[in-house]
């Protein structure tokens, strides 16, 4: 996917080959380059990059929660703005393989302007993920009420 400005976005994680099964084999991103202590992501055309951070096997991930839409947000959380199709095809991806969700795949601020799909899971070392979609994209993401 050509993205006019990739954005990169580099996380720690605990593991790097646990990092490599989630974020490449089971969401699908390709690798790029990598080390030992990091491996590169292509997150729907953006540059992740997964560092290692040993310490985090013995940290429990941050609980901090924002009030959106009667739901607890964790905060931070990053994501992809994704089409309706494609965000439907992954909810239905971690559902079948039991993904465990902060926020269920739900329509968030229905009716409203700025309405969007939206869902919250986390990778396995806690961090936390939101992938959404608009109905139009182009005039609903930065929509104000």
């Amino acid at each position: 996917m050509a993205v006019k400005d990739p954005f990169h976005l580099a996380i720690q994680v605990r593991d790097i080959e646990e990092a490599r099964q989630f974020y490449g084999e089971f969401l699908g991103c390709p690798e790029g380059r990598s080390s030992n202590a990091w491996v590169d992501f292509d997150l729907y055309g953006h540059q992740f990059v997964c560092h290692l951070n040993a310490a985090l096997k013995d940290a429990a991930a941050s609980a901090h929660k924002n009030p959106v839409d009667g739901h607890g947000v964790p905060v931070p959380h990053f994501g992809v703005v994704l089409e309706m199709d494609a965000w439907q095809a992954l909810a239905d991806k971690l559902k079948a393989h039991g993904v465990e969700f902060e926020i269920e795949p739900y329509i968030r601020f229905k009716g409203e302007p700025g309405e969007q799909a939206t869902m919250f899971f986390k990778d396995p070392s806690g961090n936390a993920l939101e992938f959404k979609a608009f109905k139009d994209r182009e005039t609903q993401l930065f929509k104000k009420a």
